[in-house]
């Protein structure tokens, strides 16, 4: 096997452009999208696009989802056309049940980022339990993954004057206690991961500086990352210590009080979870353990403490099949909710624990989703009660919001999301088909009740085919106006990569087996114009992050099969992605460009090595931000300079601020999301 260059060595006409905030590359961007927005951005039609999007994101009438934080206060944080940086602001649940809560605010973002000149995105807080008085709040300069931390009072509503604060980096921080923290941050020079994520977590104590604080735990420079978090739950409290080794391996450490840490013996590819008691393990591989062999995808519980004393007496909460795999699951204070999806539909049951520790768990449905809808269930507060929040929601049914208690009747429906376009004009319909393979691909379609099969409607295929992420229904007004109501067919392909059918249906497009997400892709494609639905100068593609790769690929490796493709927040240069932002987090999805004999088969799947010259390409549209520090903008702009140089069809936007979702608020995620779909429909032949 011949040594393919390493990225520093390989020609490449476009490195320049990876200087991200040069002002000479910035003058490039702002040329681009000088271009594009004269293209297709300056009609009365994509005014009233973006509008309508706009009226869907910034409406009042939307649901303003809670989280619980203390005895008493429900919280959201909330946008709209008077608040585009929005509100933190909280409500009793009494309250809340009303059509029209009364919010109190607890910090304007907007009178934050004036007062301190700066771009303010919100990234959370995080409260120290049992009083839930003191907050640590993240806040992000124009939407980047890295955020300045402040510890924040939710009696006064006021910032601690000389209370803990971090600067700008990819924090980890939680509480210890509330004179401790423990932080992962930049401690200065070898002190990230080569992902760009801190490599050493410490403990902080109160009053003193930061670099006094005490190392807890070192990881390696080829780690993805370290943290340290206190699980402070009365009676529970413990301390633990995370070392992610990539995305999907990790170890995991009790840290005792005299700072020595006991390692949770389970395999480096399972999620653990301690709640109380209990640990829930998901194995992603198949795991034998005391004489059992447990499948890939199993829900399995133990007691926690018997567990750390070496047995290992492991019961199976759930197990997949060939069509059902684990969505998620919830504790509440005596019950587990677990969400179990059946070819991407939800169903909901509710396990109880024997209430000695011993014996069987008892188990009772939830209820399932209406047809060809998602529905979604959490405790409200595991350590207080069995209360729990339930949401269903369809493409064209919006969400309701229920509340219940476990063993006290049929949850009552607190708040209905209003409905942005006519559901009633539209249809939705599961079909199956078969990729490459051999392997059976589900994909949703949303089309016109009156719709002919006739190969010329307009027709948007998305898909995102990896991490191990789920695409299943959910509203969309946005979509609704901007693409059902023009006469259009909405399609989302599950796709492997993705997670519908649980590890397996993931690992079988990892690595070497990448071009697996892009023939699922185009089956889903094909089927489409087998049933007449559709055809090549009708079909759009479109997808971001992961799914923006998938769309590059579609483009050099299927152009004959789409009118137009458009690729979001993208990875697309896979000779260099370990070298730019976050990308080295990625090699456990990916692979490692850097190993020649990985080289040979990441080549097969990276856009901008595979673009060339004298071929069918479609017109494609390239979207980024400049404050994407998790895929950053070096991709799109290469693949884009790269195209015009070919002498192809290419636009390019980047947004100067957003991070990786490419927008800071409402009115730039309108605009965004508006470019996406004019361009996709200036360029689909009409029937």
């Amino acid at each position: 096997m011949t040594s393919s260059p390493s990225p520093q060595q390989h020609q490449d006409d476009n490195l320049w452009l990876e200087d991200i905030d040069g002002e000479k590359q910035l003058d490039w961007a702002r040329a681009q999208n000088a271009l594009t927005v004269q293209a297709y951005a300056q009609s009365p039609a994509f005014e009233a696009l973006q509008q309508g999007i706009l009226e869907v994101l910034d409406s009042d009438d939307r649901i303003p989802m809670v989280r619980k934080i203390g005895p008493r206060f429900y919280y959201n944080f909330w946008r709209d056309k008077d608040h585009t940086k929005g509100l933190w602001r909280r409500t009793t649940l009494d309250e809340y049940r009303k059509p029209q809560p009364v919010w109190e605010t607890v910090i304007d973002l907007d009178a934050l980022a004036a007062a301190d000149k700066e771009n303010w995105v919100w990234h959370g807080a995080d409260c120290l339990e049992p009083d839930y008085r003191r907050c640590l709040i993240s806040l992000s300069r124009g939407g980047a993954d890295a955020d300045v931390v402040r510890e924040f009072d939710l009696e006064t509503k006021q910032f601690v004057e000389g209370g803990f604060s971090l600067p700008e980096a990819k924090n980890h921080v939680g509480w210890k206690d509330i004179d401790h923290l423990y932080v992962a941050t930049d401690f200065g020079p070898g002190s990230m991961t080569s992902s760009s994520y801190p490599r050493i977590v410490k403990e902080w104590k109160r009053g003193t500086p930061l670099a006094s604080a005490v190392t807890v735990y070192e990881g390696v420079h080829e780690d993805m990352s370290v943290s340290a978090y206190r699980d402070n739950t009365p009676g529970f409290e413990r301390d633990f210590v995370s070392r992610q080794i990539d995305f999907y391996e990790s170890e995991t450490w009790l840290r005792g009080a005299d700072g020595k840490l006991a390692k949770i013996d389970v395999p480096d590819d399972s999620l653990a979870e301690i709640t109380r008691e209990w640990m829930l393990i998901e194995p992603r591989t198949d795991w034998a353990v005391g004489g059992t062999t447990f499948k890939s995808g199993s829900l399995l519980a133990a007691k926690f403490d018997d567990y750390m004393a070496g047995r290992r007496e492991l019961t199976v909460l759930f197990e997949p099949d060939d069509t059902t795999a684990l969505d998620s699951h919830s504790w509440t204070r005596h019950h587990l909710i677990v969400n179990v999806m059946h070819d991407v539909v939800n169903r909901l049951e509710v396990l109880t624990p024997p209430s000695n520790g011993k014996g069987a768990w008892t188990r009772e449905s939830l209820g399932g989703a209406p047809a060809l809808s998602t529905i979604a269930a959490g405790g409200i507060d595991e350590d207080e009660n069995d209360d729990y929040f339930l949401t269903v929601s369809g493409f064209l049914q919006p969400t309701t919001l229920y509340i219940g208690t476990i063993g006290q009747g049929e949850p009552e429906v607190l708040k209905d999301s209003p409905a942005f376009f006519d559901a009633s004009r539209y249809r939705v319909s599961q079909h199956f088909t078969t990729s490459k393979d051999g392997t059976r691909v589900p994909y949703f379609e949303i089309a016109a009740n009156d719709l002919q099969a006739n190969g010329k409607n307009p027709t948007l295929q998305y898909a995102y085919g990896g991490f191990e992420i789920s695409l299943q229904p959910s509203y969309s007004g946005s979509i609704g106006r901007a693409w059902l109501d023009k006469g259009g067919v909405y399609v989302i392909a599950n796709i492997r990569g993705g997670g519908e059918y649980g590890p397996r249906w993931h690992q079988a497009a990892l690595q070497e087996n990448r071009l697996r997400t892009c023939e699922d892709f185009a089956a889903v494609s094909e089927d489409l114009f087998a049933r007449k639905i559709t055809s090549p100068g009708h079909l759009g593609a479109m997808g971001g992050s992961n799914g923006g790769l998938l769309m590059g690929n579609m483009l050099t490796l299927y152009p004959k099969l789409y009118g137009a493709v458009v690729s979001e927040v993208a990875l697309l240069d896979m000779r260099r992605y370990t070298h730019l932002s976050a990308g080295a987090s990625w090699i456990a999805e990916y692979g490692d460009p850097d190993q020649p004999d990985e080289w040979e088969f990441i080549q097969t799947f990276s856009p901008y090595e595979n673009a060339k010259p004298g071929q069918a390409y479609p017109p494609a549209l390239f979207t980024t931000s400049t404050r994407d520090d998790r895929v950053g903008p070096v991709h799109a702009r290469k693949m884009h300079a790269k195209m015009v140089a070919l002498g192809y069809d290419s636009s390019f936007y980047e947004n100067l601020e957003g991070g990786h979702s490419a927008a800071t608020d409402n009115k730039e995620s309108a605009f965004m999301d508006a470019l996406g779909y004019a361009y996709l429909w200036q360029h689909l032949e009409k029937p």
